[in-house]
């Protein structure tokens, strides 16, 4: 198998689990209201539908079909750049249950020929910088894996968290490569120096980046470094170990997505 292979491997694996959570939901399940602002589980599977039908588009931008149907999302997402998207998945969201859930099984599968058909060694066009079709691929499982979490948040009981799995090292390797954009996004200059960060994975073993002399270092959860540099769980709620000011720094502003800086989880409560 390929990287790609390997990675819409997992992509599918972690939507399969989402998609089979939800499955069953009644409708005022569905309208739950999930830790994102203003938006309930049916915004949240409806903005991975959306996401995933429009990364469809742009890996078929390299055709003249495809540049024509991607360079009209682009434009909309001109026109309205701060409220495009969630206006996108707010109007989706209120499709029935079934027609959204059989829209999203139709735009993954889309995504996966879509993806395989770049032709090698091209990128393609994004809202930021062009992608691999392994990247895209990485990128749509670290977005379909955090807004999962916040589906079950909002879930609980009725529908328990799944146990995490190796296949979170997508959302690390993203959240390490990352750091110096997210000192970008909160206009700091990034240190110049690599950072040693080695993290344990739900399955025991160890993951690790950078240099292992590096002054700098971070250590800890992979399950927990992921949920932070998704902005899903708050710094002083992690077991995660900095040592170095600049390492302390990145973990109070990682973050593993494009685009500006969120205001990220509010720290629980003392009991």
């Amino acid at each position: 198998m390929s990287v790609l292979d390997d990675v819409l491997a997992d992509l599918t694996a972690e939507g399969d689990q989402l998609r089979a959570a939800v499955a069953g939901l009644d409708p005022a399940q569905w309208a739950t209201p999930t830790p994102a602002p203003g938006w309930s589980i049916a915004t949240q599977v409806a903005h991975l539908l959306w996401t995933d039908e429009v990364a469809a588009l742009a890996a078929a931008a390299h055709t003249a079909e495809g540049k024509e149907a991607w360079d009209a999302v682009v434009l909309a997402a001109i026109n309205d750049p701060t409220g495009y998207v969630d206006a996108c998945a707010l109007e989706l969201a209120d499709l029935p249950p079934a027609t959204l859930l059989a829209r999203w099984d139709a735009a993954r599968a889309a995504l996966q020929v879509a993806l395989r058909a770049v032709p090698a060694g091209q990128r393609m066009p994004w809202f930021g910088p062009p992608m691999s079709p392994t990247s895209m691929g990485t990128a749509r499982f670290m977005e379909t894996w955090a807004h999962a979490l916040d589906v079950y948040d909002a879930l609980g009981a009725d529908v328990p968290r799944p146990e995490p799995t190796d296949r979170i090292r997508h959302v690390a390797h993203i959240g390490v490569r990352t750091r110096d954009f997210a000192f970008g996004q909160h206009q700091m200059e990034p240190p110049a120096e690599e950072f040693r960060v080695e993290l344990t994975a739900p399955s025991g073993a160890t993951w690790a980046w950078g240099p292992e002399d590096a002054a700098q270092r971070v250590t800890g959860s992979a399950y927990e470094f992921c949920q932070l540099v998704t902005q899903r769980i708050h710094r002083d709620d992690t077991d995660l170990v900095a040592v170095g000011e600049g390492a302390e720094r990145w973990l109070g502003i990682a973050q593993a997505f494009a685009g500006p800086a969120g205001g990220g989880r509010d720290a629980k409560e003392d009991a």
